[in-house]
């Protein structure tokens, strides 16, 4: 029941967060719109540090847990290849879509955009240090404080399974239950309750959150780039459809459900276009599905640095509206460089502020496309990163959910010649 007015209490939020803001834009000048979405954005401000304070001790509890009740390291090496072949798989599949729609569409044919004479434009996004080189090396924590201050959810996860698998082999060496494995599932607990007291406030922050967005944007900049969403929605369509149905093919009609009871944190991600919102409400959801903590609390900190696949969608959507809109033609050699450039890059993008735009900046000098395009997204990009990260939910809790499926169907067959082996002895 709770739950039910949560879901009901952020659509209201949504509709008057649009509402307002649209006052706002509509009776105040330029400069007032924005002093007003200033201070509209501390509620959201404050709702997302919230969340960040709950993430970094909510994962390591989860993990250390999770892996306590696996137990086998050959469990966690095989879960990982299963998720990781999944990500890779989704990740090309999310790109192929963004490609295959803007082909088809062309949604930045007939922009005419020109180069400007100084192609150093200031796009305001740090792309300095974003190479494959500083992300591997960025995986291995220096500290596991820092990286809990900073929330690196990567490095946090490193950390965890190291921490886990040791505190695993000294349990099982000296065949006790050590406190520390009490303290950290009461702490998961803990971190449970906290978060239940954060969300009671997640309306308010969505309301916050539209409200802001619309102050300073207005609802004209969506009929100005009307054909730009609608494709980009159209393809995050798709691409959920895809999703779905292969689910479908590995939970059968239990699909149905796991869609229902995720509708409440991809509702939360797409009002406040932050994955982190979403994070305790899916473990939640997960939970209520049937997902095992041992599998949801290690696939879905892993799913949300390498399964980003409305993250993806939009990247490789994004590179090719630039190259279009400045009448760039690409051949199909270059978009499937774009591709494969997109599926490395694009693991680097956990912990990078404004990620998705981040990796598109990066990734248009790579291929001699304009910079200053990215100049052309940035106005809507709140719009299209409230699709994109109502995606990558979708996509974490459906990658989740089937590989716990693929887990149980392991055990099943590993447990069945066992049981098979007894029943022939007690009938010989």
């Amino acid at each position: 029941m709770n739950r039910q007015r949560l879901m009901q209490q952020i659509i209201i939020a949504i509709l008057l967060g649009i509402i307002t803001g649209w006052g706002f834009h509509h009776y105040l000048d330029a400069n007032q719109t924005k002093e007003v979405a200033s201070y509209i954005n501390i509620i959201t401000d404050v709702f997302l540090r919230l969340i960040k304070m709950i993430i970094a001790p909510l994962i390591f509890a989860t993990i250390v847990a999770g892996l306590m009740s696996i137990g086998g390291s050959s469990s966690v090496g095989r879960i990982t290849i299963r998720a990781m072949v999944w990500f890779i798989i989704a990740g090309l599949v999310s790109i192929g879509i963004g490609m295959l729609m803007a082909n088809i569409f062309q949604p930045g044919v007939g922009l005419n955009a020109v180069i400007p004479q100084q192609e150093n434009v200031d796009t305001g996004l740090n792309t300095g240090g974003f190479s494959l080189k500083n992300f591997i090396s960025h995986i291995f924590p220096s500290s596991f404080a820092a990286a809990m201050a900073n929330n690196e959810i990567l490095q946090i996860l490193i950390f965890s399974i190291f921490f886990g698998v040791a505190l695993s082999y000294v349990c099982h060496k000296s065949q006790k239950k050590s406190p520390i494995v009490t303290m950290i599932e009461d702490l998961g607990h803990i971190m449970f309750r906290i978060t239940d007291y954060v969300m009671s406030f997640a309306p308010i922050a969505v309301f916050a959150a539209i409200a802001s967005a619309v102050t300073v944007q207005g609802l004209g900049l969506l009929y100005d780039y009307g054909k730009l969403i609608g494709l980009f929605y159209l393809g995050l369509f798709l691409l959920w459809a895809v999703l779905s149905a292969v689910g479908f093919l590995f939970l059968g009609k239990s699909m149905f459900s796991l869609m229902k009871l995720i509708r409440e944190p991809v509702t939360l991600a797409f009002a406040t276009a932050s994955s982190e919102s979403a994070y305790p409400k899916t473990m939640n959801a997960l939970d209520r599905f049937g997902v095992p903590k041992k599998i949801s609390s290690f696939v879905l900190p892993l799913g949300y640095s390498f399964n980003l696949d409305g993250s993806m969608m939009y990247q490789s959507f994004a590179v090719l509206f630039i190259a279009q809109a400045y009448n760039i033609d690409l051949s199909v050699a270059e978009q499937i460089m774009i591709m494969l450039t997109l599926m490395i890059t694009s693991k680097g993008m956990a912990g990078v502020a404004r990620a998705s735009v981040v990796v598109v900046a990066a990734t248009l000098p790579m291929f001699n496309l304009p910079e200053a395009g990215i100049l052309l997204i940035l106005a809507i990009d709140q719009f299209l990163d409230m699709g994109r990260t109502a995606t990558n939910v979708v996509g974490n809790s459906i990658s989740t959910a089937v590989i716990a499926k693929m887990e149980e169907k392991q055990s099943n067959s590993e447990l069945e010649p066992q049981q098979n082996k007894i029943a022939s002895q007690k009938v010989g």
